[in-house]
């Protein structure tokens, strides 16, 4: 087993697709919700090898649950996972004096390393000049170069590897080991090393400095930020149309082919109704969830997002967290379930919880597909000063609701746990680089592939179980109404309106909260069904934007939209806070006060509605 291991952004991911490529699995470690990376990879000499990408460390002294992972695997104090036979040390070549602590702290465990200058073509340009093999003998290990965004750049690296093989297991010294040298001795070594091994120019400033000047800029660089923003919002309804009327488009002939090819009775029912009406209705936003995701991912690799939580430490401050948190939460922007586990690097305990309890209030991509949905059947497609979108605008004003409250949330919560007093917020901020397609592509792709299993397994079997909710028992001889009105989700509808009709949502919103509750998205596919089954005649054909755009009153749709800026959690989300708090207590109270948000923001939403529209 080879551990890759180095200090966040240095990197060390990149370095693991490119020997991995597609033969890598994502799980988590036992136990815990923290990420684990593992792949494999043979060597030119054909020698195979198992690779475990570890969470980025700055020191074996761990202060994160994240350093903790890190320094356990590597001392073999973990569980079901052995301590690794070989340690690359993957390093940034640009900024030696903070990595080589880290690698001083791993070489004292004993084991079998590697050193692997990442970036080097980096450091030439900015004309950094480290002298390899200098440094092999000052550590006493091997170095190799490496440009791991560059195809081949890693091929010392395997020739390296190529050089140990057979890898003989050696046993890592106790964790003392480390202990037994001050931080203050380990610093005077790197200082050494680094006096010896390296030359740097002096007061020359590098492009990324030069760029910082106006992105940092306590005027400009929030403003670039807000714009930026913006954009996103907005490409996430334009880049999408086309792509989404494909899918549309798609689903509607396979289901005009069932309809065609098939009699009708239950089974052609459970094809169009259930599965081509609930799933398809969700499929079709996949387009805007990627779109999103890949402007989150541009904005990481490029090196944007550590200056973008540095532009917001001063107003998080205010309400009492530090720019830290403003990474965790914008991950949540894409899933609430990794910006609650990215909480796991703030390194105060209060602010990590706050965080933790209000990461579910940014808009996540599930509550995409519901936002569009309405968007698109109550708000018209025109232009806004003649180049921005309405819609686009809408949804724009949806997302900063929802930071809006999230900062309210936490005002509160800060005061009502304590600890009003701030830390200072330190940070490394990489170098600017422009984004790699290989990452790039392997991020999408992951996403895709989550979001489409997603949509096969669980938004699948919730949508072919609503679908037997809706058909069964069937209606009656003398029967009124539709059909679905007298099957078991319907009574269920009915039963919750008198809950929820003070805010103005009809029994077929009603019936697709329950199973909204598994996963936002498929309230969608449930109000596809739901309307597909209450509908008769060519209706049935319709699209469901104009069916709930002639069936609801504005007053409806507006409420429901902010329901679910504070729509209570899914259950998934619930799931990852009760393991990463160790309680029930935090993701019940986040259910509750997520509820009584959403119900009272729906209440007034509809009353002043109704008041202005007359219903």
């Amino acid at each position: 087993m080879v551990a890759l291991l180095g200090n966040p952004n240095c990197g060390k991911t990149a370095l693991f697709n490119r020997l991995t490529g597609s033969r890598q699995k994502v799980a988590n470690y036992a136990g815990v919700t923290i990420e684990r990376k593992e792949g494999q990879f043979t060597s030119p000499e054909g020698h195979p090898f198992r690779v475990l990408d570890l969470p980025g460390a700055y020191s074996l002294s761990a202060h994160t649950p994240d350093e903790a992972i890190t320094r356990d695997v590597v001392a073999g104090l973990r569980a079901g996972d052995a301590a690794p036979d070989v340690v690359v040390c993957v390093v940034d070549a640009t900024n030696l004096r903070l990595n080589l602590r880290l690698v001083l702290e791993i070489k004292r465990l004993g084991l079998p390393m590697l050193l692997c200058l990442n970036m080097v073509d980096v450091a030439k340009k900015r004309g950094i000049v480290i002298d390899a093999t200098k440094l092999a003998q000052e550590l006493g290990m091997a170095v190799v170069e490496t440009v791991a965004v560059q195809s081949g750049g890693e091929k010392s690296l395997l020739r390296a590897l190529d050089a140990l093989w057979p890898i003989s297991k050696t046993a890592p010294q106790p964790l003392a080991a480390i202990d037994a040298v001050s931080v203050e001795e380990t610093q005077r070594e790197v200082r050494r090393i680094l006096a010896a091994v390296t030359s740097d120019p002096h007061g020359k400033e590098d492009r990324s400095e030069k760029i910082d000047h106006l992105v940092l800029h306590p005027v400009a660089g929030p403003v670039i930020l807000a714009l930026l923003m913006f954009l996103v919002f907005q490409a996430v309804f334009s880049w999408a149309e086309v792509p989404m009327d494909m899918i549309e488009g798609g689903v509607g002939h396979l289901g005009e082919l069932v309809k065609e090819h098939m009699a009708e009775g239950v089974l052609r029912s459970l094809l169009v109704e259930g599965i081509l009406g609930g799933v398809g209705s969700v499929l079709v936003f996949l387009p805007q969830i990627l779109i999103l995701f890949f402007f989150i991912l541009v904005l990481e690799d490029c090196g944007y997002l550590p200056r973008a939580a540095f532009l917001l430490d001063r107003m998080m401050g205010g309400v009492g967290l530090s720019g830290r948190a403003f990474i965790p939460l914008l991950s949540s922007f894409a899933c609430a379930v990794p910006g609650v586990m990215a909480a796991r690097t703030i390194q105060n305990p209060r602010d990590r919880l706050v965080t933790i309890m209000i990461a579910p209030l940014m808009t996540c991509s599930a509550r995409l597909p519901i936002y569009t949905l309405i968007i698109a059947a109550f708000i018209p497609e025109r232009d806004v000063l003649g180049f921005m979108s309405l819609q686009g605008l809408v949804l724009f004003g949806l997302y900063f609701a929802g930071i809006i409250s999230a900062m309210a949330v936490a005002w509160v919560m800060k005061r009502s746990f304590g600890s009003k007093r701030l830390q200072p917020l330190m940070l490394e901020l990489p170098s600017y680089h422009w984004p790699h397609l290989q990452n790039l592509a392997l991020g999408l792709w992951e996403r895709a592939r989550t979001f489409l299993m997603r949509v096969g397994t669980l938004i699948l079997t919730l949508m072919i179980l609503l679908w037997a909710l809706s058909s069964f028992p069937g209606a009656p001889a003398d029967a009124v109404h539709p059909p679905i009105y007298y099957s078991l989700a319907g009574m269920l509808g009915r039963g919750l309106e008198y809950i929820f009709a003070p805010i103005g949502f009809n029994w077929q919103i009603c019936i697709a909260l329950v199973p909204g509750m598994a996963a936002r998205e498929v309230a969608v596919g449930a109000l596809g069904t739901v309307y597909a089954l209450s509908q008769t005649g060519d209706e049935l054909a319709a699209t469901l934007v104009p069916v709930i755009g002639g069936s609801w009153p504005l007053a409806t749709a507006l409420s429901l939209m902010a329901w679910y800026i504070f729509a209570p959690q899914c259950l998934s989300t619930l799931s990852v806070v009760k393991r990463e708090t160790n309680s029930w207590r935090y993701p019940l109270l986040m259910a509750g006060y997520m509820f009584a948000l959403a119900y009272g923001a729906s209440f007034l939403t509809f009353r002043i509605a109704t008041y202005f529209t007359g219903g």
